[in-house]
């Protein structure tokens, strides 16, 4: 009897150790355009979707794409990298938004090779809700489009508590908006929150405002350095900093060696006392507003080596030089 027990918890021991090993998240997964998300998402049994991958992979992990194909919108809420280099890893976010981040305030997420398309009506390509840093490199957002009041994005960071650090390289933005208040990026935390955003050999085009900054409805501080970037073709402003009042948050910018051109509004511009922008080696030109502006109390610096001519409403209004130390 005593070996017969002995036996049978040896099974059922056996039994629960292959159990937890069959359902144990992976390190790194892959999804495939010919793949099943009832597969384990390894590489030679993939899954289909980012959605079906993501659940499936450990916090800290990767999914990597096998080969072409669309993949899917995704909510993150972990630490993952989502890496399709070298294939067409494709979110195609039709009336949704594509990728949605709402981890923990430390949680890293990693975001490369991706093309996120909105058809056209999509709501927001990228949203920032909670993380402690997104990294965005050599990807693609376009087509975010519509008429609804706070949508229609390229990325929006609107988190409401911390300052995530985001980061946008080597990346193309263009074609989103069609509402006022809209963006390529734009840059909007709430309650207390805060960010810090860089943006670093970005196109910017085509879109409502190419990117902007609304620090009016948080009191975090908002830091934001531009280089090497260009901020074209847009409806409105080419660049928008608006922080008005003294409970808003304190708004910082940095845009150097940089291009706002042909933008209906303004070039580059600095609204309210709380928001100072830098500008230094770069061109606003051929704007049908003015080149740089500041008003209603916002501070626009000068470095004295930035180009502003060819510009319908003029060169500058209301900037003053900036000092280097």
């Amino acid at each position: 009897m005593i070996r017969l027990m002995k036996t049978a918890l040896a099974f059922l021991f056996v039994t629960m150790f292959y159990s937890g090993v069959a359902n144990a998240q992976a390190t790194r997964t892959w999804v495939s355009g010919v793949g099943d998300d009832v597969n384990p998402c390894s590489r030679t049994a993939p899954c289909k979707t980012f959605a079906g991958a993501i659940s499936k992979t450990a916090a800290g992990g990767e999914i990597n794409c096998l080969d072409p194909g669309g993949f899917g919108a995704i909510t993150i809420t972990k630490s993952i990298t989502i890496d399709c280099t070298g294939t067409f890893g494709s979110i195609l976010a039709s009336l949704t938004t594509g990728v949605i981040v709402n981890a923990l305030s430390t949680d890293i997420v990693n975001l490369r090779g991706l093309m996120i398309e909105g058809a056209g009506n999509g709501t927001n390509g990228i949203r920032v809700i909670q993380a402690g840093a997104v990294h965005i490199q050599k990807t693609v957002i376009r087509g975010f489009r519509g008429a609804t009041a706070g949508a229609h994005n390229g990325i929006i960071i609107n988190n409401s508590t911390g300052v995530p650090e985001v980061d946008v390289v080597d990346t193309l933005i263009e074609d989103n908006g069609g509402v006022a208040g809209a963006a390529g990026v734009l840059i909007k935390p709430s309650g207390a929150g805060g960010a810090k955003v860089t943006l670093n050999r970005v196109q910017i085009l085509n879109n409502q405002v190419g990117v902007s900054i609304d620090g009016d409805v948080s009191t975090g501080p908002i830091d934001v350095a531009i280089r090497n970037s260009e901020m074209s073709g847009n409806a409105a402003q080419g660049f928008n900093s608006l922080s008005p009042n003294g409970a808003d948050s304190l708004v910082r910018v940095m845009i150097t060696e940089s291009t706002a051109s042909n933008n209906a509004g303004n070039g580059i511009q600095s609204v309210g006392q709380r928001s100072t922008v830098r500008v230094g080696e770069s061109i606003a030109t051929g704007n049908g507003g003015v080149g740089l502006q500041a008003n209603n109390s916002g501070i626009l610096q000068s470095y004295g080596d930035n180009y502003t001519d060819g510009n319908t409403g003029g060169a500058n209004v209301g900037v003053t030089p900036a000092t280097p130390n």
